[in-house]
């Protein structure tokens, strides 16, 4: 009539421990790479802030030369 009492399985909870602990160091690995790109960013955006400006004055001048009519040309 008394039945024994239920021996617990530790393998449920260690595959839980382990795919907690997978779960932790992916989001770690997804921090840390955000992170680095923001800073990357942020060292970087004044350069390509002046490179645009550099290839916007040399976009006009082309568009000023373009402009002009050829000498010799017909009108």
């Amino acid at each position: 009539m008394n039945k024994p009492p239920r021996k617990k399985n530790p393998t449920l909870g260690i595959a839980v421990f382990i795919v907690v602990a997978v779960l932790l160091v992916i989001a770690t690995l997804f921090y840390n790479a955000i992170k680095e790109k923001r800073e990357f960013d942020s060292e970087n955006a004044p350069a390509a802030s002046i490179s645009s400006g550099a290839a916007a004055a040399t976009a006009t001048s082309a568009a000023a030369t373009a402009a002009k009519p050829a000498s010799g040309t017909a009108q």
